[in-house]
């Protein structure tokens, strides 16, 4: 439950701004009747937001704002006012709060605004989400890795501006996320968070995109198209990627950053913008512009202030909390209640070298979710390439566990319930609805009579030839092939099938 703090010296409006927000359930409400008596609960009681009334005796709105954000940065304020001015509001965004309302406001409204607020501050808590989790007298606060806590800081001083930002990183270490928190705690936050990948639209095309098109403009032109552009007015355009984008492409998004405007192709007028451009990439623009495949001046115009974002392998402290993190949302998305990671898959988990970074640690602790039947993930249901790749041998106690683990995956599909196929299916050919056509899939010779050799042989060749009928889709060939889907998934895993190569 939240907790709120209404401070106003007028006791009639503190009691209808707490009764609305209590009336909703999830706030813990408070009051305090000026900007003193505030900041002395906040010394007492920690809250999570902060309404702030601006004229008050003792102590104005704006004087308790400023107090209020260096006795901790990470409250949530409100400014309400029944004077509202513009240069009130830019000096209040300015000095940390996250809007400025004039009074009276309707109960609906100030529930919703409130709810923004902590949408958005959220995004903040999520980027960071990685720093462990420390007690300080009862209150959990985040605590930073040196590399994270700048980045954290860099994305509060980029929010309370409208420069160009350049987030460095490799894939999957959060690119967008951090986007996403400039934009949300920025003055463009009630504009759209628009995206666009550069690296996954023809070169053909990009103009088009980005800046919209006239009807009959070139050939297929069959209509007026809205670019990008166009489409996040006063909000934020995410370019991801930016590195792949073609170099007369860098030009023009160059004039649009210097002259605020962009003609669309096709016509003949220009049309205003105004959109916060944030640029991400994980290529060394450095290097391209030594070989002019970046331009120089582009670099310099986005790089004013950049957020490199560190790899999770150079943050390994950080995977506990992460993991937790996904544990959580997993337990939510799938309706189990796995309580954490045992120290033995955590200790593998810190081993491991993560090339695809914390997009890479989401999937795997998925995949563990899929296979683990106890409260607990354990070692035994980490992938085998995670076991390969750290030399990670699982122990007879620890292989029966993960074979129990398919054998109950498997047991919804009225099967035998062992994670390997028969051993008759090596006479059989095959089982289900897989025909192998008169064709011996395995051919057998006198001087390799290897039991376990030919076994895996069959159930590879098995499997790859399942997924050549049903055109790769897993469902279709766990079904029709009478294998459960946990373990063709594991199979095919194991034995680095691509069912992609199937799709027809």
């Amino acid at each position: 439950m939240f907790k709120v703090l209404v401070c106003d010296d007028d006791a009639g409006l503190r009691l209808s701004v707490a009764g609305a927000l209590a009336a909703t359930g999830r706030f813990e409400v408070d009051e305090a009747f000026d900007g003193v008596n505030a900041i002395e609960k906040l010394k007492q009681k920690t809250y999570n937001i902060v309404l702030l009334d601006v004229d008050m005796p003792r102590m104005t709105g704006m004087e308790a704002l400023k107090i209020i954000k260096e006795h901790d940065p990470s409250i949530i304020v409100l400014i309400l006012t029944a004077y509202a001015n513009i240069d009130d509001a830019v000096r209040a965004v300015k000095e940390g709060a996250f809007n400025y309302v004039s009074k009276p406001v309707k109960s609906e409204d100030l529930v919703a605004m409130v709810d923004r607020a902590i949408n958005a501050f959220s995004l903040i808590s999520q980027a960071s989400v990685s720093f462990p989790l420390q007690t300080d007298a009862g209150r959990e606060i985040i605590g930073y890795t040196s590399q994270m806590k700048k980045v954290f800081n860099v994305i509060m001083r980029l929010s309370k501006v409208d420069t160009p930002v350049l987030i460095r990183g490799a894939s999957g270490t959060g690119k967008e996320l951090v986007a996403r928190a400039i934009h949300s705690n920025s003055s463009y936050k009630d504009g759209k968070f628009v995206a666009i990948n550069c690296s996954a639209i023809p070169e053909n095309l990009f103009e088009s995109e980005l800046f919209g098109h006239e009807k009959g403009s070139f050939t297929g032109a069959d209509q007026r198209k809205i670019g990008k552009f166009q489409y996040a007015e006063s909000g934020t355009l995410f370019l991801d990627e930016i590195g792949d984008l073609p170099l007369l492409m860098q030009v023009k998004l160059l004039r649009v950053l210097q002259e605020k405007a962009f003609t669309p192709v096709g016509a003949n007028r220009e049309i205003e913008s105004n959109v916060r451009i944030i640029a991400a990439t994980n290529r060394p623009l450095e290097e391209m512009i030594k070989k002019s495949e970046f331009r120089e001046d582009l670099y310099y115009r986005l790089n004013v202030m950049p957020i490199f974002l560190p790899s999770l392998n150079e943050r390994r402290a950080d995977i506990n909390s992460l993991t937790n993190l996904f544990i959580q949302k997993f337990n939510r998305s799938q309706g189990k209640k796995i309580t954490g990671v045992s120290p033995e898959a955590l200790n593998v988990l810190k081993k491991y070298e993560w090339p695809g970074n914390i997009r890479e640690l989401e999937n795997i602790i998925e995949h563990a979710f899929i296979l683990e039947e106890s409260n607990m993930l354990q070692v035994s249901s980490l992938p085998e390439t995670i076991l390969r790749a750290t030399g990670t041998e699982l122990s007879a106690a620890q292989l029966r566990a993960r074979e129990e683990m398919s054998a109950q995956g498997g047991a919804d599909h009225d099967v035998a319930g062992d994670t390997d196929f028969d051993d008759d299916s090596l006479e059989a050919g095959g089982g289900g609805n897989i025909s192998s056509g008169g064709d011996e899939i395995v051919k057998i010779s006198g001087d390799t009579l290897d039991f376990n050799k030919h076994k895996e042989a069959f159930e590879r060749e098995f499997i790859v030839k399942a997924l050549k009928m049903f055109k790769g889709r897993i469902n279709q060939t766990a079904l029709h092939a009478n294998i459960p889907k946990k373990t063709l998934l594991r199979k095919i895993e194991k034995y680095g099938i691509n069912a992609r190569d199937y799709v027809d």
